[in-house]
């Protein structure tokens, strides 16, 4: 925090102006030394040692400049870092003063006493969970400061690298050819960038790794240092991946997955966070530039970026990756293929992989799968921390990326570089019939060999298509989704396809229930309408045509009942999927009722509350046959409704904001989401242990009644109305009992139609 980094820069500047004073000299030498080897005065073997000797040394002076050139620029290089490092951490500290703390020298934090006024000593005295609550968020500034201390630690060792690498004779033209005929001169091939010299450093200890050589733990500290320090360098990545290449990378990931279960178990965590580092730095490495990526891939654009260095090292990484990955290691019975490891060594990653790459990944292992089908089978007990089902796996990093994976499903849209895209991506992963996808098996081996359900199988698939069809990652444990989310037209079309490839069958794979019910639930506002079949006709004329419409600026997702019910019933096998629907309907049923305006009458007031008694007809209809259905044998008929009844009160009750896995935050007050509160409240106080299951089932019996989950809710919400009497309450009521009865009698009709 003291030192003077402009002593960095004037150090610059006088290897620059060294540079100049020994191309003088090189110039003076070329001029009366060299110059006599020239002529025709001399000859002769002398004449000739002379000249390749005066040659040599007029090489070094000529390496010299570009030596001290590149030390120059490492040194301005390490002042851009450690500059932006000190200025963030002067930063840090003045917030954290603002705060009311004081930093010492050393980078503590602690409580400055003198800024705690009486009030606040006394509040502290008598709260013991504020005064936990400052110990914490003391700790977060330590260790934030810490965090950066270290970063400036790693950017000086990266440092330390390059110039202690610059000043080593490199040989580029290779001792004994051209006029290079010193095995310990100057530099030729120096470089003024930090970064290229940690990647070849890193490249080294990389490639001793995979060979079995001499790695110290030093040398894996200094690897794991040359990731973390270098997240997001494209310098660094991808002079260090084109070094090792696709190969050598699938050849790093599988030594140190055996290193962290195998050889050296007690330093797992530093092999795994290698690998993440590993992970993040391929992700860099193959990031495609923004503008390049609006560009469709056949423009002017594109074809430019492509014949860039940038573009040309994306080139030969996914060109050589196509060998690699159907490159198989291991036994006979048990191989590992190239792109198992590859796709896992992906998943440590804790940032996000570009759409490009990952739309040509996924065409790439899909093409692969179908040419060599059985590719990603697990035999016997496969290998330890790697990903059999590499598709699987992919689609699961693809979820971290929304716009990605909405992207590789929509089969009608605009793939990365807004290049329109016809793709089968999303029949052949979700679809069933032909065309569509086997999924692996584990396969037991023994005298005769014995076919297992992967219970995987899917896990990726269901977390892709929730963050395709909602434009947020996978929602996480007491995350609810919102019922009223705003989606895009590619997101919209893509879950009027899923319901489409889906519902038919009115079987969903039990993997992919809840992360399509969570889904689904975002967009309440337009399956309460088709259920209720009082929306707008574009709804109807939408379904079977591009499958959603715009209204203003907002999108709405449109399909048939018939699809949709069919598809819900799929899903509800599942009684937290089916809670989940459930839950967000009824939540947007009390938004509906919120905006009855006061005063109203007739068609104005009745009309919401008849399309959601038609909507809770559907469910009702839905949940009766799901218990009715011999199909249903994981759960019994009494676990299925305690189940379900407890996943519809937990987290129902109204916060004051609610914020989605994608960061929006909706704000709302209390008195908007009180009818559906009161009747989760009702219901909550209501049910028993869960052990009691029975007992629980028959509450939820109660309690999902439609007509009393609607009187519940409409007493509740009608309390903040005068304008609504006692006679008005029955008439509203009557009103939701004949939406029921509609709603569920259409609703029947469909789920026993399983016909196209």
């Amino acid at each position: 925090m003291t030192t003077d980094l402009g002593l960095l820069t004037t150090a610059a500047d006088k290897w620059e102006s060294m540079a100049g004073e020994i191309k003088k000299v090189e110039e003076r030498y070329r001029d009366t030394v060299q110059k006599i080897t020239m002529g025709p005065n001399w000859t002769g073997i002398s004449a000739g040692v002379a000249h390749t000797n005066f040659a040599g040394t007029r090489y070094e002076y000529a390496a010299a400049q570009v030596q001290a050139k590149a030390v120059a620029s490492l040194l301005r290089d390490a002042h851009g870092q450690f500059t932006d490092l000190k200025k963030r951490l002067e930063s840090v500290r003045a917030d954290a003063v603002k705060e009311g703390l004081l930093v010492d020298s050393q980078g503590n934090v602690r409580q400055d006493e003198s800024k705690l006024t009486g009030q606040d000593r006394m509040y502290l005295r008598d709260h013991p969970e504020a005064v936990a609550a400052r110990k914490k968020a003391i700790e977060a500034w330590a260790q934030r400061i810490k965090d950066l201390v270290q970063a400036f630690a790693d950017a000086d060792q990266g440092v330390k690298v390059a110039l202690e690498a610059v000043g080593v004779d490199s040989n580029k033209d290779a001792f004994g050819k051209g006029n290079d005929d010193q095995l310990n001169g100057f530099n030729a091939g120096a470089q003024g960038d930090i970064e290229v010299y940690e990647a070849r450093n890193a490249e080294d200890i990389a490639t001793r790794i995979n060979n079995g050589g001499n790695v110290s733990a030093a040398d894996y500290a200094e690897l794991d240092r040359s990731f973390r320090d270098n997240a997001g360098n494209k310098a660094f990545s991808q002079t260090f991946l084109s070094g090792i290449g696709p190969a050598g990378t699938i050849a790093l990931t599988d030594k140190l997955n055996d290193r962290a279960l195998h050889s050296d178990k007690k330093n797992s965590d530093r092999y795994q966070n290698i690998q993440k580092g590993l992970a993040n730095t391929l992700a860099g490495a193959t990031e495609v530039p923004g503008k390049v990526s609006e560009a469709p891939p056949g423009s002017k654009k594109f074809k430019e970026w492509l014949a860039s260095s940038d573009g040309k090292f994306y080139r030969e990484f996914t060109d050589g990756l196509d060998k690699a990955g159907v490159t198989a290691t291991g036994s006979k019975a048990n191989p590992l293929y190239g792109y198992q490891s590859f796709v896992t060594l992906m998943q440590h990653a804790d940032t996000k992989y570009d759409d490009q790459f990952l739309y040509d990944l996924g065409d790439e292992l899909i093409a692969a799968e179908k040419k060599q089908p059985g590719i990603f089978t697990k035999w016997g007990a496969g290998h330890d921390g790697i990903e059999t089902d590499a598709i699987d796996g992919l689609l699961d990093v693809m979820s971290r990326n929304p716009d990605a994976a909405t992207a590789f499903f929509d089969a009608k849209g605009n793939g990365p570089g807004g290049d329109k895209v016809t793709n089968d991506h999303l029949h052949y992963l979700a679809g069933s019939g032909n065309g569509t996808r086997d999924w692996p098996v584990n396969t037991v081996l023994g005298y005769h060999n014995t076919d297992l359900d992967d219970p995987t199988s899917r896990a990726g698939l269901g977390a892709a298509l929730e963050a395709a069809t909602t434009g947020h990652t996978p929602l996480g444990p007491k995350q609810d989704p919102w019922p009223v989310t705003p989606h895009t037209d590619a997101q919209a079309r893509v879950m009027h396809d899923v319901i489409g490839e889906l519902g038919p069958s009115q079987k969903v794979h039990e993997n992919l229930r809840e992360p399509l019910a969570r889904a689904l639930a975002t967009y309440s506002e337009d399956t309460h309408q088709i259920l209720g079949g009082m929306g707008s006709s574009q709804y109807i004329t939408s379904a079977t045509g591009d499958g959603f419409f715009r209204d203003g600026d907002k999108t709405h997702m449109a399909v048939t009942q018939k699809d949709l019910a069919q598809f819900m019933r799929g899903l509800s096998d599942d009684p937290e999927a089916y809670a989940t629907l459930h839950k967000a309907e009824s939540r947007y049923i009390s938004l509906e009722m919120e905006k009855i305006p006061h005063g109203a009458t007739g068609f104005a007031q009745s009309n919401p509350l008849s399309n959601a008694g038609a909507v809770l007809g559907a469910y009702s209809a839905i949940r009766e046959d799901v218990l009715n259905d011999d199909r249903m044998a994981a759960y019994s008929s009494a676990d299925w409704k305690s189940k379900m009844a407890y996943h519809v009160i937990g987290g129902a009750v109204t916060p004051m904001y609610f914020t989605t896995a994608g960061g929006m935050s909706i704000a709302f007050g209390d008195s908007l989401q009180r009818g559906v509160d009161t009747w989760a409240w009702t219901m909550g106080n209501n049910l028993k242990a869960e052990a009691d299951v029975t007992a629980n089932a028959g509450i939820a019996d109660v309690y999902l009644t439609a007509t009393n989950q609607m009187g519940l809710m409409v007493d509740s919400w009608a309390d903040g109305r005068p304008d609504i009497d006692k006679d008005a309450r029955a008439g509203l009521k009557d009103e939701i009992l004949d939406g029921h009865d509609r709603g569920t009698n259409t609703t029947q009709k469909y789920l026993t139609d399983t016909t196209n």
